[in-house]
């Protein structure tokens, strides 16, 4: 496994090692050990999947404390544009975001630590995303970012595809009036 830094303190790219021949191929999509001996803190308590259709966006969510969530995110079929936006007040990178292309073929994952909002838009056809997350959701707790806030200028990478949002995603508020306790 490779680790790559994002820029973002605890946000990291991991490249697994893929070992293929004829039959077709293995992966490790998480080892707790390779994680902390790579200086990974990271147990998930719950792992998620979702499946989206082209032109769908979801996000950006997140959790407050004392229920925030990291995931580690992988896509096992489709291709999608994943993005983190760091929501801690005390960061270099607060308000900024990181946006990167994940799919099936290279199996890349994304590390997004306690603090950011999460989201993705769908770029194939379908897409079969799997989350692993560190703590339980809780609705209570649960909040979320406008994913068309002006002031974060997302480029949600569908080109014409026309967006395929939900209502509650819509209303989300801005960032600047989002309820944050990072």
């Amino acid at each position: 496994m490779k680790i790559i830094e994002t820029g973002f303190k605890g946000l990291i790219v991991i490249k697994p090692t893929i070992y293929t021949d004829t039959r077709g191929y293995f992966f490790e999509s998480f080892n707790q050990v390779a994680f902390q001996d790579s200086g990974i803190s990271f147990s998930p308590m719950q792992d998620n999947e979702s499946k989206s259709v082209k032109g769908v966006i979801r996000g950006l969510h997140y959790q407050l404390n004392p229920f925030p969530q990291a995931k580690l995110i992988r896509v096992v079929m489709g291709k999608i544009f994943d993005v983190a936006l760091d929501i801690r007040k005390d960061s270099l990178t607060f308000r900024k975001w990181f946006g990167i292309e994940l799919d099936s073929e290279n199996k890349d994952q994304l590390l997004i630590p306690h603090g950011f909002a999460h989201g993705f838009s769908v770029l194939s056809d379908i897409a079969i995303i799997q989350y692993k997350c560190d703590n339980v959701y809780n609705s209570q707790y649960e909040r979320g970012i406008n994913l068309s806030d002006p002031s974060l200028d997302i480029y949600w990478k569908l080109g014409s595809t026309i967006p395929v949002i939900s209502e509650k995603d819509l209303a989300q508020p801005l960032l600047k009036e989002a309820e944050i306790n990072f």
